[in-house]
């Protein structure tokens, strides 16, 4: 009897942080595993390591080819089952600097929907497939320090809505998990930070989501009662406080 052949996963945004676990532990699970990301030596680092079960891609987002480049990953691989769309940017900050807004949009809007729409019309052809993104806690409320980033995360979460309910009404075998995190210690925060998950953590917790079908997660679990604190607190005091 064959033994059953590994299923495949893309990661957008492998390099570090929640992708890079994300994808060690796909790793350990068995799959083939593409990773993308700006940094070719971080991603060559990984292929190294894992030189038979990892496919790498090294492109920005932002740029014009993408998708292009993301055809030519699939093709390597010889499919792919599961999408997650982890590449993302914001920068909080006293004043508006339309450099980091506009590389919010380039990254968490503009680069998410480029891929993400062909993904959904990929697996709509191939009859099956999931696709995840990494969304923010922050998607459920304006943010003074970083409008472009919780704007950009609500435009994310929405739209994972949006074709969850597309895939369904389509009759799609298509399954959406929209991700919204709260803090991850990605990297060293300047303010003190409340439940903190470790990107391990995170990582884990979002493949279980994705394993189970879930359409929305927070991670960790308890950043579930935030978002609901931030969604039905009145306008008036929450704007005094963010």
């Amino acid at each position: 009897m064959s033994s059953p052949t590994p299923k495949k996963v893309i990661i957008i945004g492998a390099t570090s942080g929640i992708g890079k676990e994300m994808a060690l532990l796909y790793l350990q699970k068995g799959y083939s595993v593409g990773i993308t990301g700006r940094r070719e030596m971080l991603l060559n680092e990984m292929k190294q390591k894992f030189p038979s079960q990892i496919f790498t891609a090294c492109f920005d987002v932002r740029g014009e080819n993408n998708i292009e480049c993301l055809k030519t990953l699939i093709d390597e691989m010889g499919g792919v089952d599961i999408f997650i769309y982890n590449a993302g940017y914001g920068e909080p900050g006293e004043t508006l600097n339309p450099e980091i807004e506009k590389r919010v949009y380039e990254i968490n809007v503009k680069g998410f929907v480029d891929l993400t729409a062909y993904m959904f019309n990929y697996f709509l052809q191939e009859g099956h497939g999931q696709i995840a993104a990494t969304s923010s806690i922050a998607s459920v409320k304006g943010l003074s320090l970083a409008p472009a980033y919780s704007a950009s995360k609500a435009f994310m979460s929405n739209y994972m809505e949006g074709l969850h309910m597309k895939a369904r009404r389509l009759k799609a075998n298509i399954f959406i998990t929209d991700i919204q995190p709260g803090f991850v210690k990605t990297k060293p925060a300047s303010n003190p930070r409340f439940w903190v998950a470790s990107p391990q953590k995170a990582a884990k917790q979002i493949i279980a989501a994705i394993e189970a079908k879930k359409w929305r997660v927070y991670i960790t679990k308890r950043w579930w009662l935030i978002a609901m604190l931030m969604k039905y607190m009145p306008s008036w005091l929450y704007h005094r406080m963010a």
